[in-house]
């Protein structure tokens, strides 16, 4: 086998070399195309090729619009729930609701006498109820008359049972004697009058809402005389058809 001169040693080095050289140029043309390619792809778009900061932004904003919509997402969950809860805490508050009304008009009260049936809630019982007990006074003047409020007004001719608001007298009287507190009118008391005790004479100029002067405790009372609630010690005038009127200011109570 024959050696291998030193001449031909440097002519393979050389050839190496070159060899080497010339896969290190084809590598860079390589990558020198492919920027090229990616820069000419965004100069046809009108736009510049990205920094690799601005690649970096780019991911950022990503991450933080992907979180965005992540943390819209939940908040429509939790509000979907709270509705949800909501409603149904309706229906459960309706249904409450209408088993209440259903239990309450189970247990309506009653009139102890038949022929004194329950007129605006209020019962005919056997005895007085004296749970709530307040007393007003009405003056009733028609035509510039006095038209007194007659006795037994809420009382069962037999005595077997008295309404929550009736008079003992004609004095004008109004005793509420009622077995819960609860607010009563003026228009419970004459509707009283008028559909089971107006045999005792009731006048028609009492349903009606014009032509009259009202005063409460002496001062002018502009509305329907018939929603006036009744309280402890009321002065209530009504005047129909009657000027010059005086309203009451007092009363003897006499321990009532």
């Amino acid at each position: 086998m024959a050696k291998q001169t030193s001449s031909d040693k440097q002519g393979t080095q050389t050839t190496r070399s070159k060899e080497g050289t010339g896969n290190r140029q084809s590598s860079q043309n390589a990558n020198s195309r492919k920027v090229t390619t990616g820069q000419a792809q965004y100069q046809a778009a009108g736009r510049k090729a990205p920094t690799r900061t601005a690649q970096r932004a780019a991911k950022q904003q990503q991450r933080q619009q992907q979180l965005k919509d992540d943390k819209r997402a939940g908040l429509i969950t939790l509000i979907c729930i709270l509705a949800a809860v909501v409603v149904g805490g309706g229906l459960i508050g309706g249904i409450i609701a209408y088993n209440n009304l259903n239990s309450a008009s189970s247990t309506a009260v009653t009139s102890d006498n038949p022929a004194y049936p329950v007129i605006d809630g209020i019962a005919c019982q056997a005895g007085e109820q004296l749970a709530y007990h307040i007393h007003a006074h009405v003056s009733i003047y028609i035509n510039g008359k006095l038209s007194q409020i007659p006795q037994y007004v809420g009382i069962a001719s037999d005595g077997s049972c008295y309404y929550w608001l009736h008079t003992h007298d004609t004095s004008g009287v109004i005793h509420i004697e009622s077995p819960t507190q609860k607010n009563y009118t003026l228009g419970n008391f004459l509707d009283e009058w008028s559909q089971q005790f107006s045999s005792l004479g009731y006048p028609s100029e009492l349903g009606l809402t014009s032509g009259w002067q009202v005063w409460v405790n002496g001062k002018p009372y502009s509305g329907d005389f018939h929603n006036i609630t009744l309280t402890a010690h009321e002065l209530i005038t009504l005047a129909y058809d009657s000027p010059g009127v005086k309203p009451d200011t007092t009363y003897a109570w006499n321990g009532l």
